[in-house]
């Protein structure tokens, strides 16, 4: 069978919004997927998810320099926009947004979007500047596209907690919709860095699924909150991680720290794994 052609692509916000000025007069809704390209089947997901709300998606795919610490992989990030594109193919997407940074950040760009309360802590407070990064370069994405819904995965739950505060407070007009993580067999959430782990370091990782689930287990059946989130440490570090950044139980709503399990809450985890930073989370419920 011969393989369907690579996605389209355009690289100017102007080509954008033609495209997407041109779906609107034929009255389509308009879906967007942003994604820092390197995709897998998580992302395939979030974009067929998006074709069950909209008749058009656009995946945009951008390395996005912001929201790179000082010590982090922004150059050794991969970038496969070819590879991208064909796979994108496979699952209908209707266009690629690929800009260049000067694209996104021209000369004298002056300009970013902060959030309070849900970015602080968790990532916020290991990674300065990072959700600033995030909120700056999908506000820019989300009205250079002007989609009708916006998909994004859970596995970047406090992201998600973000976007969604900004998108509020701002009055943009688009649905945010949260799509449940994609995971491997084993558990381990699909994720784009763990292409950096070694083959002993991929036997390991899916410790930090498991080692949520135990530990939500233990706070379901009524484990005080703070010791049963020491266990969970403990365990991940005997079981060959370098590091926990966190380890945390917050409302589901909001992300306020909990010390009982009284609301609708996420289990939060944040690990080092040689020299990849791991992250995921679970929804728990009270019993």
């Amino acid at each position: 069978m011969t393989a369907p052609a690579p996605t389209p692509v355009v690289h100017r916000v102007s080509d954008l919004r033609a495209q997407v000025a041109a779906w609107r007069a034929d009255g389509l809704r308009v879906a967007l997927v942003p994604t820092m390209g390197a995709l897998h089947q998580g992302h395939l997901t979030l974009v067929r998810h998006a074709f069950t709300r909209a008749d058009r998606v656009v995946v945009s795919v951008f390395v996005n320099p912001i929201q790179f610490g000082p010590n982090e992989d922004f150059e050794a990030y991969p970038r496969t926009l070819e590879a991208d594109r064909a796979a994108l193919a496979t699952v209908g997407a209707s266009l690629v947004f690929a800009p260049a940074a000067a694209e996104m950040y021209p000369q004298g760009f002056a300009t970013a979007v902060t959030v309070a309360g849900v970015s602080e802590g968790l990532c916020g407070g290991s990674r300065p500047g990072h959700f600033s990064g995030v909120a700056t370069v999908v506000t820019k994405l989300l009205l250079q596209t002007l989609p009708d819904v916006a998909c994004f995965g859970e596995k970047d739950y406090q992201q998600l907690q973000v976007i969604r505060r900004f998108v509020a407070d701002l009055d943009i007009p688009v649905e945010i919709v949260g799509v449940p993580t994609v995971r491997e067999d084993d558990g381990l959430a699909r994720s784009s860095r763990n292409a950096y782990l070694t083959a002993e370091e991929r036997g390991v990782a899916p410790t930090l699924h498991r080692t949520l689930q135990d530990t939500a287990q233990a706070i379901r059946s009524g484990a005080a909150v703070d010791a049963a989130l020491e266990a969970g440490r403990r365990a991940l570090l005997a079981a060959g991680f370098a590091s926990v950044d966190y380890l945390e139980l917050r409302a589901a709503e909001g992300l306020a720290p909990l010390a009982a399990l009284d609301r609708p809450a996420r289990l939060l985890v944040a690990a080092r794994l040689g020299n990849t930073r791991l992250i995921d989370n679970i929804p728990v419920q009270g019993a």
